[in-house]
């Protein structure tokens, strides 16, 4: 199913359907995608600025792939995406304070942000929203960014252009028709991000999610969004497909 045009329904309609786009991910990467000791978590983020994070967590480092019954479906192979750059630049943008709530389960180690558009409605959004990605990096812990929302003046370019920006300002465009973001930053001793620029009406490709360094599982995205969005209310969909949203009842009725 061809991602939609969410720009055509209020973003409560939107944030309605990523909470369940989000649990729908966590539930495959668990259905026996991740190594042994991983586990997929939704933490319920406070704050209208704040997305949905679904975070992965450890007691233990990642194991190598091949070690046996319960690996999950980690490769050591580099990912392919349309544009990938790589730096060793350090970040050194003094890092914002933030309070860091760690499950049961162990220490963060990736994380995927379902993008709203709250986060880029305004400067301070946005800037929120940058530092706390570039916070996770500094901090070790892997990212996937989805952005299914156009650019805004805030991010001409696109929300992967300005956070890379912090690492290394380095030139960036769309290609053509293209207006969506789909981004997986790798960290370590070295940063690296993938990035697959996507439009509307386009199919989600999987997309990498690094637990280690060299170390990755897809994200099945594509179908986790279409079990998301059939699972949505017939009225939110036929709402996002024409742009249309149903006449309020009138009074009294």
């Amino acid at each position: 199913m061809p991602i939609h045009d969410w720009t055509r329904v209020p973003s409560g309609l939107f944030h309605h359907f990523h909470q369940d786009w989000t649990i729908d991910i966590a539930r495959t990467l668990n259905q026996g995608r991740l190594p042994n000791g991983l586990s997929a978590l939704v933490e319920q983020r406070s704050g209208p600025k704040e997305t949905d994070i679904l975070t992965v967590e450890t007691r233990m480092p990642p194991q190598r792939a091949g070690q046996g019954e319960g690996d999950g479906l980690l490769t050591l192979e580099r990912p392919v995406t349309r544009i990938m750059r790589r730096t060793t630049v350090e970040i050194y943008a003094i890092r914002a304070n933030r309070v860091v709530v760690k499950h049961h389960l162990g220490r963060i180690v990736a994380v995927i942000e379902i993008v709203s558009p709250g986060n880029k409605d305004s400067r301070a959004a946005l800037r929120d929203f940058v530092d706390k990605t570039i916070d996770f990096l500094r901090q070790g812990i892997h990212l996937l960014i989805v952005d299914l929302f156009p650019p805004t003046p805030r991010d001409p370019l696109g929300i992967h252009k300005v956070i890379w920006d912090e690492i290394i300002e380095e030139p960036f465009a769309f290609p053509a028709g293209k207006d969506r973001i789909l981004a997986s930053y790798e960290t370590g001793g070295e940063r690296a991000a993938y990035v697959e620029p996507v439009a509307a009406d386009d199919f989600l490709p999987d997309m990498p999610l690094f637990l280690a360094g060299g170390m990755h599982v897809k994200v099945p995205l594509e179908p986790t969004y279409q079990s998301a969005w059939h699972a949505c209310p017939r009225e939110l969909r036929l709402a996002v497909e024409t742009g249309v949203m149903p006449e309020p009842d009138a009074e009294g009725d």
